[in-house]
């Protein structure tokens, strides 16, 4: 398999070229019985594979992705890179860390705290690959985001990333990082079922300041491929089973978006997984939809959601599923660090 859409990064990246779909790496390592590293790099292998030569795929990690908010994941991937030294540079390493220490959701952009997260992250990726981009996973309500920002830019110029991106932060607050140092990449939750007024704005913001959007979850959690029937589908331990969306009436009423969207992608021929891909997808050449994947096979029918090309119609039949099926419960279970 091949895939032929690519884009490129912004800010300090933006003469790198990746893949129009990237590949996030959470779930091979976030669950009480981590996927097998084999299977883990055969995933990973496969959507580097079917890129243009000269083109990389974005790969998204965490600090904390681990069972217990461990380190697993940086060293699942420092081992993915000792074994196969040749994927080093046809990668795009984002990491995401600055929380603080022992939680999952409460941020810490103090200059000792990033240094912190930076250091480790360093210290656990053993130098077999650099840190290309480090995002704060949310942003810390108590310190003023230039702040953070003015520090990543020092452990920048110690060598210690390249360059510099944020998460989960409203247009606005975007607009004043970016102020301070080109910001690479926003990464924001996007899908059929997550695209409200922040998002757009958002969205539209980086276009104007040349920043790509990293577009996480275009699944829903996986939710939107149509293969979650019921609440218990989700392993024990799984964190989406934290979410209020999976949670009793809700993950019922929620069947309709995935019925609806199940439909139109079979008239095109394509999975539901691919439609969703497709349409996030669609909303600008900056935007990189983030689905994650621990298969080899779903990493490919992943990619090949970037290579649809959905009329005019498909859209605006997609956009009226959206707009007339209301999503029932929250993002999280916590909401208060969202859109800082």
């Amino acid at each position: 398999m091949s895939i032929r859409a690519t884009t490129f990064l912004g800010g300090t990246a933006s003469n790198v070229t990746v893949g129009k779909v990237a590949h996030g790496l959470m779930m091979m390592t976030w669950t009480p019985n981590p996927v097998p590293d084999e299977q883990c790099f055969e995933a990973i292998k496969a959507g580097v594979d079917a890129l243009p030569s000269g083109t990389k795929m974005f790969l998204n990690a965490g600090e904390f992705y681990g069972h217990n908010l461990t380190t697993t994941n940086l060293e699942m991937i420092a081992r993915f890179f000792e074994k196969y030294p040749d994927y080093v540079d046809k990668t795009f390493l984002s990491v995401k860390g600055g929380l603080k220490p022992g939680t999952m959701a409460l941020p810490d952009g103090s200059p000792a705290n990033l240094r912190r997260s930076v250091e480790l992250i360093n210290e656990k990726l053993r130098g077999t690959k650099r840190l290309d981009l480090f995002q704060s996973a949310r942003v810390d309500p108590n310190v003023p985001v230039e702040e953070s920002i003015r520090t990543l830019v020092e452990l920048k110029n110690e060598g210690k990333l390249d360059h510099i991106g944020m998460s989960e932060c409203k247009a606005d607050t975007l607009r004043r990082g970016n102020a301070v140092h080109p910001i690479t990449a926003v990464e924001i939750e996007v899908s059929p079922w997550e695209y409200g007024e922040e998002a757009k704005k958002v969205i539209s913001t980086a276009e104007e300041l040349g920043i790509a959007v990293i577009a996480y979850s275009p699944l829903g959690h996986g939710f939107l491929t149509g293969q979650i029937k019921r609440p218990e589908d989700f392993p024990e331990g799984d964190f989406r089973r934290t979410i209020p969306r999976f949670q009793g009436d809700n993950f019922k009423y929620n069947l309709a978006i995935v019925d609806a969207l199940t439909a139109i992608a079979g008239s095109k021929n394509v999975t539901s997984t691919q439609l969703s891909i497709a349409w996030v997808a669609s909303l600008g050449k900056h935007v990189i939809p983030l689905p994650g994947s621990s298969h080899a096979k779903r990493t490919r029918e992943n990619c090949a959601g970037g290579d649809i090309e959905l009329s005019t119609e498909d859209i605006k039949e997609i956009n009226s599923v959206i707009s007339a099926t209301e999503v029932k419960g929250g993002r999280y279970a916590h909401q208060t660090y969202l859109w800082g």
